[in-house]
């Protein structure tokens, strides 16, 4: 799966979805695991740590947030042994046009604060 397909956009469209939906009941974060899982159920294989997975997490949230002022929906995302986003997350972050700030604590826990209120307010 390439950027810029139909099968990829068809992928990154169901990936907002479920993101979106995480967020609007609580923002509680789910594993790279969990969301390749969700992903194949609807049809996308997408494997939890290679190919496209961190692709369609950029893209999801800058499809959300293309000028930076939303919160990021990748933020929902987690590595399993340590329940703490990828340094792909922070990376995103910390670059335009997202250009967060605060140590990754503070910066991580920022995100899903507003991921939570955002959502759950549309």
């Amino acid at each position: 799966m390439k950027r810029n397909t139909p099968e990829f956009e068809q992928a990154l469209d169901v990936m907002v979805r479920i993101l979106q939906a995480r967020a609007a009941t609580g923002a509680e974060p789910l594993t790279y695991s969990a969301l390749s899982a969700e992903l194949d159920v609807q049809g996308h294989d997408v494997p939890a740590h290679r190919g496209p997975m961190s692709y369609l997490l950029e893209d999801a949230s800058l499809r959300e947030s293309p000028d930076g002022c939303l919160p990021m929906l990748s933020a929902l995302v987690v590595l399993k042994s340590t329940a703490w986003p990828s340094g792909g997350f922070f990376q995103l972050a910390r670059r335009a046009p997202f250009s967060r700030s605060g140590d990754e604590t503070e910066l991580w826990t920022r995100e899903l604060v507003h991921l939570a209120k955002h959502y759950s307010a549309r």
